[in-house]
């Protein structure tokens, strides 16, 4: 109670007089606001990603990891996509994502075994990898590799490619990803056409945040 009057006094909620419930006012997107206006990393990726979403006219997203999940930060549709329900905000499972698998590549072997441990690992669809062994030896082998392609793991008929974006020390801040229908694009046509292209972007994007 003292949360959300506390909240309540300072506009983020606000309660139907009716109903007695508690809702979200348009206030709360002040914090979003504020986080896109003084986020650096962001701000420096914005322009290669609208690039790269020009260039070959693909849904482009930029994701950052949180916990075990990942969240999109930042998102460039393709007039082919269909599905709009992900939006700028929008959270999923680290493990079945190319993003989340990317990211989650640098945690030490030993730290990730501990964070694969914790997760909570669902099938998502028919194909998702939920043996933690497996998923172990995945991410590992995408993190040599220095990208992670998904197909079809998270969403029916969809596959992904992710690099990881990293900053001037070589840390792992947050990944860049292209993703379309099984029907469009094959696994070997992202490999070749987009794996070259997130990597350009990604190096881009490190070379600005010094």
């Amino acid at each position: 109670q003292r949360f959300t009057h506390t909240l309540t006094k300072l506009g983020f909620l606000k309660k139907d007089p009716e109903t007695k419930r508690f809702e979200l006012t348009p206030k709360t997107l002040d914090l979003g606001h504020h986080f896109f206006r003084s986020n650096r990393l962001v701000d420096r990726a914005m322009p290669y990603l609208m690039h790269l979403s020009k260039e070959t006219e693909e849904t482009v997203n930029l994701t950052m990891l949180e916990d075990t999940e990942i969240i999109f930060v930042s998102r460039f549709l393709s007039r082919n996509v269909l599905n709009t329900d992900v939006i700028i905000g929008t959270r999923m499972p680290a493990y079945c994502t190319s993003v989340g698998r990317a990211m989650l590549g640098k945690y030490s072997n030993s730290d990730l075994a501990a964070a694969l441990a914790e997760m909570d690992l669902k099938a998502m669809t028919p194909f998702t990898v939920t043996d933690r062994d497996l998923l172990l030896a995945t991410i590992m082998t995408d993190r040599e590799k220095g990208y992670s392609l998904v197909d079809r793991e998270a969403e029916p008929g969809f596959r992904s490619i992710s690099v990881p974006v990293r900053r001037y020390d070589g840390e792992i801040v947050a990944a860049i990803n292209m993703g379309a229908h099984v029907d469009r694009i094959s696994t070997g046509e992202m490999i070749d056409r987009f794996l070259p292209l997130l990597r350009e972007a990604a190096d881009s994007v490190k070379s600005m945040l010094l």
